[in-house]
């Protein structure tokens, strides 16, 4: 480990000076005297600058599968690295790209979702980017001759969705702190109640039954809405959601950027519900954290549609791409934490870890203040609320969550919260005791909540 060069103190003055973080009110930032800098990882741990230990208790934002620094992944990229660290797969192939495309397969295959091309892009929002594109180009390159016969241009979402920041995304996004802004830039899409509300299933009938040539697709992140706090539906739900896509003739795109890889339970959340989607998003526990990839997966049936002579019909080419698609260094070490997925049984350690987290939950639901909490996998929410009989939120100017997890810092914990939704989400290979460690924190930090109240009561008040 190379030495630290700079101060603390340093460090945070040329942050302020110079960065601008993501999904952050930069004037709060810049008046807190107390910015957490982290110098480095080891497994579940993350180290600030000061030299202080914390467990990780977001993944690292829903990304970290193994941990941080973990010796195969480490030697992986470096293995990589002697080789190329990047070359382009516009008109060429790299050895890594093809190896994790058919390792990719191979999966999902034997997972029961039958998808059989991969497409390669950066991120999270870039997957839903490409699986967007290709769900509208592929009704045109479908279409009958009769022109305006198919029109397709609009998508339905859930409200309360999120799947990513690029404009196609934000189009396809339900929250409105988020999207609400950029409304004005984006495609048009119809959005329906979240899967938890009983009548969401019949508006996305009646949209389809109204208009059965409008819709391009239906997309979800199927079990769990993430950012919309970690909302929780049954796995019949992508049952239904595939009759009505097939019913009506229109493409299902599953969002699995969070939910894949392990998070839920299961190495894909499209396992629990026995769906094969038309498209699948993955990213986020792809590379296991280390490094950006994006994948789109689809159908041999999509695949088909773009599959044409150049000459004839050079419009039926899917004209999308990345500078850094299927990244060799990305793709070696994503293949590295898929043989780890086998080597250390991680499947089987996290149902155990599911059920500590569960327990816990389960005793949060006493606390003042705790109006409700949900659990899948490795996923834990517990939502704060000012009243627990009507479920009444804190006034959003509080930020009631952001002070609960900023104190947990003295108890070594590094969380961070959706709005008032205290997130649960540490890397899926964290130790037992680790992983006690956490839950005891977060609960014995809820008896923190009456004093944060009783401030933000005095600092703003009615």
């Amino acid at each position: 480990m190379s030495p630290q060069t700079h101060s603390t103190r340093q460090l945070i003055d040329w942050d302020r000076q110079y960065l601008w973080h993501p999904f952050t009110p930069m004037k709060p930032w810049c008046e807190d005297k107390d910015i957490l800098i982290i110098a480095r990882g080891e497994r579940e741990f993350l180290f600030d600058t000061e030299g202080r230990r914390y467990i990780d208790g977001t993944s690292s934002i829903w990304c970290n599968v193994h941990g941080h620094c973990v010796p195969e992944l480490d030697s992986a990229v470096k293995a990589q690295l002697d080789q190329i660290a990047h070359s382009s797969l516009l008109g060429l192939g790299n050895i890594p790209s093809i190896l994790l495309a058919k390792r990719l397969v191979e999966l999902v295959h034997a997972c029961g979702l039958a998808l059989d091309k991969v497409f390669y892009s950066d991120d999270g929002s870039t997957a839903v980017e490409v699986a967007c594109k290709m769900a509208y180009q592929y009704w045109r390159n479908v279409a009958s001759p009769t022109p305006g016969s198919d029109t397709r241009t609009r998508f339905i979402a859930l409200g309360n969705a999120y799947h990513g920041d690029t404009l196609g995304a934000v189009s396809l996004g339900g929250i409105p702190i988020f999207h609400a802004a950029f409304k004005s830039l984006c495609f048009p899409v119809d959005f329906v109640s979240p899967p938890t509300q009983p009548d969401s299933l019949a508006q996305i009938e009646r949209l389809l039954k109204a208009n059965p040539h409008a819709y391009a697709g239906i997309i979800v992140e199927p079990l769990v809405l993430g950012a919309g706090g970690m909302i929780i539906y049954p796995p019949e739900i992508l049952g239904q959601l595939r009759a009505l896509a097939d019913r009506y003739r229109t493409l299902l795109i599953f969002d699995e950027v969070m939910t894949g890889f392990g998070r839920t339970g299961t190495m894909f959340a499209a396992e629990q519900g026995r769906v094969t989607p038309d498209l699948l998003c993955l990213s986020k526990g792809l590379t296991a954290g280390y490094m950006p990839l994006g994948v789109t997966l689809t159908t041999r049936k999509i695949f088909d549609a773009f599959y044409a002579d150049p000459r004839v019909n050079p419009e039926k080419t899917f004209f999308h791409g990345h500078t850094f698609t299927g990244h060799p260094l990305a793709c070696a070490v994503a293949l590295a934490s898929l043989d780890l997925f086998d080597q250390t049984h991680l499947l089987v350690h996290v149902q155990r870890m599911s059920a500590i987290l569960a327990k816990t939950l389960e005793k949060a639901r006493k606390y003042p203040y705790v109006g409700d909490v949900r659990h899948l996998g490795l996923i834990g929410a517990i939502e704060l609320v000012a009243d627990k009989t009507s479920r009444t939120p804190f006034p959003s100017a509080w930020r009631v969550g952001g002070a609960l997890c900023t104190k947990m810092r003295s108890l070594n914990l590094l969380m961070r919260p959706l709005a008032d939704v205290i997130v649960i989400m540490p890397p899926l290979a964290i130790r037992e005791e680790n992983m006690r460690h956490l839950c005891d924190g977060v609960l014995n930090s809820l008896q923190w909540l009456p004093e944060i109240v009783a401030q933000k009561t005095r600092e703003f008040p009615t």
